[in-house]
């Protein structure tokens, strides 16, 4: 397999979690996207979005998958061992409720095409951009805190004692959050499961200071 990524996407981390977790194998495939690699048109035959990641399968034929949930799901179903969704519906859909909050309600608002149009066509300062992010990051992270604290799925993880889904979410939108100098102190669950996940080597060697291209 192929992994088109960049090292900084949230959502090419989530996938690089996903695959160690599965202990699966690939060729890391650097898409640079603040040099605009990925609006080049080699990648766009691969990803009609321009959006990493883009996971090419070895078999001849087979278009490759986009969009993290997507690939993870695919991942899921064709690597079952270890699991990353519970067995019972009940506890998948909450799982996957998890991973949409941050995947659909925080991720769109903060990413860079977002925050590259806030500031090139909406004239908006760096000042603001950076008080947007920190907004939506703050306020998305503040759900996913009431879907975790209190609840008695919630485990070392979010679900439970093994890391899984919307564990591969979580982390990179922290390490994210992280670097943009987001408040977290009010998150204690968040923070709590967190450095359970980045404790394991699945999440802590697939990071972006990991990654080949790194810079």
């Amino acid at each position: 397999m192929k992994l088109y990524n960049y090292f900084r996407s949230s959502a090419s981390y989530r996938v690089r979690i996903a695959l160690a977790l599965k202990g699966l194998s690939y060729e890391y495939v650097a898409v640079h996207l603040v040099k605009n690699e990925q609006l080049g048109e080699a990648f766009r035959a691969l990803a009609p979005s321009q959006l990493v990641p883009a996971l090419v399968l070895d078999e001849p034929g087979i278009a490759p998958l986009t969009q993290s949930l997507a690939i993870i799901e695919y991942l899921e179903e064709t690597h079952p061992e270890p699991p990353l969704l519970p067995a019972e519906p009940l506890g998948r859909a909450r799982v996957r409720a998890i991973a949409l909050d941050i995947a659909c309600e925080i991720h769109p608002l903060d990413n860079l095409r977002v925050l590259r149009f806030l500031v090139k066509d909406m004239g908006v300062s760096e000042d603001d951009k950076n008080r947007w992010y920190r907004h939506w990051v703050e306020t998305g992270l503040e759900t996913v805190e009431r879907q975790l604290a209190g609840n008695a799925a919630t485990g070392r993880f979010c679900h439970g004692d093994a890391p899984g889904l919307a564990d591969c979410v979580l982390v990179p939108q922290i390490h994210n959050a992280q670097r943009m100098n987001c408040r977290l102190d009010h998150l204690p669950t968040v923070k709590r499961v967190y450095e359970n996940c980045i404790a394991e080597a699945a999440f802590s060697t697939t990071q972006a200071s990991a990654c080949p291209d790194a810079a």
